[in-house]
């Protein structure tokens, strides 16, 4: 058979095939994060069915959906709501790092994987899953409840960490030198406070110039400057899905929300084909062995994010339901983590077990997270009404 229609059939049998996983997740009510990666373990080396003539199209079309998932979380939030947010929340940040980055960390050292392995599986357990915990308060009608603002500014600051932790990831896996990574941090704190400066007080600019009434010259505009600002960024080191971001900020009104609605389903698709290379490029066989320390750190991790959201919202004044809300909201793991798993990998500086350590682990956090967040409500509720339970 000629190679291009064989590719293209493979193709297309991967798009249904995730299509098919997509409306499954959402017939259970779960996440099709976990679904996505099985499908990539399925399709990949030791897998069910290896593909091998789509590589390229996959490589970068995961590399797209890296750029895609950050630019429309960063259409979610205006400058003013991060500064905002970042000074409601950073003692609740700072515990949240102290909380959830420290069993990754450990983790890592246990197993051997050294300092590099350390700030890796860190950041891995550290960052909540902005996309999935949406969609879960979103499906239980809490976005109006008392306890979602401190959510919100918890995974602002979670993304405001991200904004410096990739930069620094980039450069720690690419062994540059103690002076080179300081430059590399510095310039990424420089492009950081210009873009933040640039939106808060020149944002209607930035929207006018990619704004457009025509719909098809719109997404071209949208896409061609999502695309040059990733790569600008990552050759001044600083990482394209930060760049992508940063844009997303810059972006305001009424504009993000006309991008929002019009990239949504170019970001699942390739958001999508992201999960799946991440599975692709993950053995399955290399899942069982560590197995046992994805679950260790899928149990203490819940804890830690539940005590976190719990001590945030307490600080707000909120009752004890509220913060259960908050911390079983905050459990859940995905894109993120899998990025940073995804960056270390094919720098080639970190054990092939840890792709394995993080597929397992985002697993199994991407379904326990919507799960936690929809019964700790009822569970709380009963244990409210116990004659040993305080009142609330």
């Amino acid at each position: 058979m000629d190679h291009t229609a064989f590719a293209l059939i493979e193709l297309g049998a991967v798009f249904f095939v995730l299509g098919v996983l997509g409306r499954l997740a959402g017939k259970i009510g779960m996440s099709p994060i976990p679904l996505y990666l099985l499908g990539g373990l399925a399709f990949g080396t030791g897998g069910v069915l290896p593909l091998g003539d789509i590589g390229g199209f996959a490589q970068l079309g995961s590399e797209i959906g890296v750029v895609l998932l950050l630019l429309l979380l960063g259409l979610e939030y205006s400058a003013a709501e991060l500064v905002t947010g970042l000074k409601r929340s950073w003692m609740s940040g700072l515990m949240d790092i102290v909380l959830n980055a420290t069993p990754g960390a450990v983790v890592a050292l246990l197993l051997g994987w050294g300092p590099v392995g350390a700030f890796v599986l860190a950041g891995v357990t550290y960052i909540s899953s902005s996309g999935i915990i949406a969609k879960v308060l979103g499906d239980l009608g809490r976005l109006g409840n008392r306890e979602t603002p401190v959510v919100l500014s918890i995974l602002v600051f979670e993304d405001l960490v991200m904004a410096l932790y990739l930069p620094i990831l980039t450069t720690v896996l690419a062994g540059i030198s103690f002076l080179g990574g300081l430059q590399a941090v510095g310039i990424s704190l420089a492009v950081i406070t210009v873009v933040l400066v640039i939106a808060l007080r020149y944002g209607r600019y930035v929207s006018a110039v990619v704004d457009s009434p025509d719909r098809e010259v719109f997404l071209l505009k949208l896409l061609g400057a999502a695309l040059l600002v990733a790569g600008l960024a990552s050759a001044m080191q600083v990482s394209a899905a930060v760049g992508a971001f940063l844009l997303g900020i810059a972006i305001s009104g009424s504009t993000a929300e006309s991008a929002t609605r019009i990239l949504e389903p170019l970001r699942d698709l390739f958001a999508a084909m992201f999960f799946v290379v991440f599975g692709l490029n993950t053995d399955p066989r290399s899942i069982p062995p560590v197995l046992v320390w994805a679950i260790v750190l899928a149990l203490s991790t819940a804890l830690t994010k539940v005590a976190t959201g719990w001590w945030a919202a307490r600080r707000q004044g909120i009752g004890r339901l509220g913060r259960a809300r908050a911390g079983a909201s905050l459990v859940a793991r995905g894109e993120f983590s899998i990025i940073i798993a995804g960056l270390a990998v094919a720098a080639g500086a970190v054990e092939g077990r840890l792709a394995a350590l993080a597929t397992a682990y985002v697993l199994l956090m991407a379904i326990i997270g919507p799960i936690a967040a929809r019964i700790v409500e009822p569970l709380a509720r009963a244990v409210q009404r116990t004659p040993a339970a305080a009142p609330a």
